[in-house]
């Protein structure tokens, strides 16, 4: 596994150097796009339209758009002077409770593993968090871009996860059709209830697959064998007209199956004794 970041995690006078790892990644299929006549990948030309020629990567500058159609130009020295101090520390600020942060907040995760004069220290923070319950509240600063992060236990590994700030978080008051006068029958709730105590289960990650993902990799696999590609029929829905039935037929299909009683003869013959 490639180390991304090398630092150490700082919690008031105790320093763990630490080195970072990616903990996903992306399974999605890239397609590039090709000239149809020749199979040739396209190229994109930077141009500009006013005066209608390639401009040359030394040409280009950053801007921000203040006002449609009106820009101030931001040169390298303008954003290298706001550059925060590298110090490459995981600096934790507080311990929460996981619990207290909504799942909302959370962007992209990192696998931590100590560094060969980190371990003990590693451990002792670890089994800390494990019996607190608590996870730490942290800044780092990765490629220039300061970050707020959660320190967490995932299994037996120390885990970096970056979040949003707060103000990077839409308001919900924002969304429009969420309406909370909308009544509803106190069966029609029951009935939900049940349905969702139907689909309870365990949650077991491996038995969740990306449908999608894998018939595109087959239709690859016969565009490659020369295969001629036959396009699925849609199935045709069921129209459910009104939520009370759509539950009930739900319920149904998601019911599990009735145990018979021991002892019972049902679909048993009876025994005729003669006169």
């Amino acid at each position: 596994m490639h180390t991304m970041w090398k630092g150490s995690i700082s919690f008031g006078l105790v320093n763990i150097p630490i080195k970072m790892y990616a903990s996903t990644e992306e399974k999605d299929i890239k397609f590039r796009y090709l000239h149809r006549e020749c199979r040739t990948p396209i190229k994109y030309v930077k141009t500009c339209p006013t005066c209608n020629r390639e401009v040359k990567p030394e040409e280009i500058v950053k801007g921000y758009e203040f006002e449609p159609g009106r820009f101030v130009l931001i040169e390298d020295e303008d954003l290298e002077s706001l550059k925060p101090n590298i110090n490459k520390s995981i600096e934790i600020l507080d311990f929460v409770k996981l619990s207290e942060i909504d799942p909302i907040y959370f962007n992209k995760s990192y696998y931590l593993s100590p560094q060969e004069t980190g371990g003990k220290a590693y451990n002792l923070l670890r089994q800390a968090m494990i019996e607190t319950g608590k996870i730490g509240i942290a800044k780092i600063t990765i490629r220039s871009k300061q970050s707020l992060a959660v320190l967490r236990v995932y299994k037996n590994i120390l885990v970096l996860e970056t979040i949003f700030y707060p103000d990077e978080v839409r308001a919900i008051d924002l969304v429009p059709g969420v309406s909370q006068d909308i009544s509803f029958d106190q069966k029609e709730l029951e009935m939900a209830k049940h349905l969702i105590d139907n689909l309870t289960a365990k949650f077991e990650p491996e038995k969740y697959t990306d449908d999608y993902r894998q018939a595109l990799k087959e239709l690859i696999q016969r565009k490659i064998e020369g295969e001629e590609i036959e396009v699925q029929k849609e199935v045709p829905k069921k129209n459910i007209i009104d939520l009370m039935q759509a539950l009930q037929a739900s319920i149904d299909q998601t019911e599990p199956p009735k145990k018979t009683k021991k002892g019972t003869n049902r679909g048993r013959k009876k025994k005729t004794t003669a006169s």
